[in-house]
């Protein structure tokens, strides 16, 4: 390598430290993707109380923690990532990119690494917060299923956040559009809800068609210990299935992202983004 040439892991590491930064100049969306999720443990937890949940064999912080944790995952890689980048490319940033050396996929990569970055954050706030003061518990048996989980789960979120930032008209539309699709989906697929008030038959299988249900099962099994004994081996704390399902999203999001990204404003962006300089100039 030349001198004075950088290697093309520190570009990517050095854009992940730079999208870091820009989030967390915006307390507000540090607020949505960190704190919500553990105002919500909290809160149910005071409520409720910290029992055992009828027919889970766990108590409430045991089914919560892991499960508000996947909820700011996903709000990390799907919703903050989708606002993020169609914010950028409002602005001009994403073109202005195209323009010099950096590779673009050097860029979105930092983009996308940023976003997985925070997703674990959420996670190890979430559960360390329940093993700290609610007694959540972690079991070394379904560490590898946990992990993998998070890992194919965050993939699959990333991929849709960039789908949404491809197919959404400007920045504006972009928070609708992702709040509209998530918060409705966290209510139907036992985010919000525990599993023992049943839905609509045609409720669960519509939250069954889409990936946030699959992952929010397969990470807070591996946080329970009924499930865990029943299943045995390491192996077969897996849910192979759900892992599937979400693998499929997220090669189908990934097709839809590349196919219709555009790095340049959109043309009634432009003009939008003119009269705010005017304004701001005036």
């Amino acid at each position: 390598m030349s001198e004075g040439r950088v290697s093309t892991p520190d570009l990517v590491w050095r854009q992940v430290r730079y999208q870091d930064r820009l989030f967390w100049r915006s307390p507000v969306a540090a607020f949505f993707v960190l704190m919500m999720p553990l105002i919500f443990l909290l809160v149910f937890v005071l409520v409720f109380g910290n029992g055992e949940l009828k027919g889970l064999g766990v108590t409430l912080a045991q089914f919560y923690a892991p499960t508000l944790a996947i909820f700011g995952a996903v709000s990390a890689t799907y919703t903050n990532l989708a606002m993020g980048t169609t914010l950028a490319r409002d602005e001009g940033i994403l073109k202005r990119v195209r323009g010099t050396p950096l590779p673009p996929w050097v860029y979105m990569t930092g983009r996308v690494g940023s976003a997985v970055y925070l997703a674990f954050l959420a996670v190890l706030l979430l559960v360390g917060v329940g093993v700290a003061f609610y007694g959540v518990s972690i079991y070394a048996r379904s560490l590898p299923s946990a992990v993998v989980t998070f890992a194919v789960g965050v993939a699959c979120w990333a991929a849709l956040g960039l789908v949404v930032a491809a197919l959404a008209p400007n920045s504006d539309s972009t928070s609708a559009i992702t709040n509209a699709t998530l918060l409705p989906l966290a209510f139907i697929s036992g985010i919000f809800i525990t599993p023992d008030q049943h839905m609509p038959g045609w409720l669960d299988a519509v939250a069954g068609f889409f990936p946030l249900k699959h992952f929010a099962v397969a990470f807070r099994d591996a946080f329970n210990p009924e499930f865990i004994a029943a299943h045995g081996s390491w192996l077969g704390q897996f849910h192979w299935r759900d892992l599937a399902i979400m693998a499929v999203w997220a090669v189908g999001a990934v097709v839809v992202a590349v196919r219709f990204f555009t790095w340049a404003p959109r043309a009634g962006d432009r003009g939008r983004r003119r009269r705010r300089q005017r304004v701001t100039t005036d």
